[in-house]
């Protein structure tokens, strides 16, 4: 039957139980007519409420980041250095596993030049200020807060990536793995704060 008094935000609670059954794939496999058939109209019903795919996708992903963002800022507070960032890591990792499709909408980044993705882009920014805060307590130059910002996004981004796609098989604890992963993070980044030399930079001195 259909669903009285649809609304652009019924909707998109609509949407997001589509993206929470669909498991790792959800978001990716997010259409119109499956929005439509929960809502029990038409899928032309649904342009009343939201434009098109990319407008619901987008709502999606603005709903996907700031639960991601209050879930970071959540387990932070407090918190400082490495006990920051190790309480980051594990609450991105807890949103993921717990809600993988909605975590993958959070990897979509909004268009810098659509008026209508602002909300989008300011979800996304407060998003990167809760891990630029994190990082900041490693006493980093401004210059560099954004490369640190965007190793430590991508080391727990491809560790939560291959465990929820099955690619760790060996029968070692992932836990411990991911603990590991973390210290090396944590490692990389005091060095970057302390000034010590890149990789690149090593190569650079050393003999030839």
């Amino acid at each position: 039957m259909p669903r009285a008094g649809l609304t652009r935000e019924a909707v998109v609670r609509l949407a997001l139980e589509v993206v929470d059954d669909g498991g790792p794939d959800g978001f990716a496999q997010l259409t119109l007519a499956k929005v439509a058939s929960r809502a029990g109209v038409a899928t032309p019903s649904l342009y009343k409420h939201v434009g098109s795919l990319a407008a619901l996708r987008r709502e999606v992903s603005v709903v996907a980041v700031r639960e991601l963002t209050t879930a970071g800022a959540a387990a932070t507070v407090g918190r400082s250095g490495a006990d920051a960032v190790r309480a980051l890591a594990h609450a991105w990792r807890g949103y993921a596993v717990a809600q993988p499709g909605r975590y993958a909408a959070t990897q979509v980044g909004p268009d810098p030049d659509d008026p209508s993705a602002a909300e989008h882009r300011q979800a996304a920014a407060e998003s990167v200020q809760v891990a630029a805060a994190v990082l900041r307590g490693f006493a980093l130059p401004d210059e560099r807060l954004v490369d640190a910002v965007r190793a430590a996004r991508s080391a727990i981004h491809g560790f939560v990536m291959l465990e929820l796609g099955g690619g760790f098989r060996l029968p070692q604890d992932l836990d411990r793995s991911f603990g590991v992963l973390i210290d090396m993070l944590v490692a990389g980044v005091t060095a970057l704060g302390e000034g010590r030399p890149t990789l690149p930079e090593v190569e650079q001195l050393s003999p030839r």
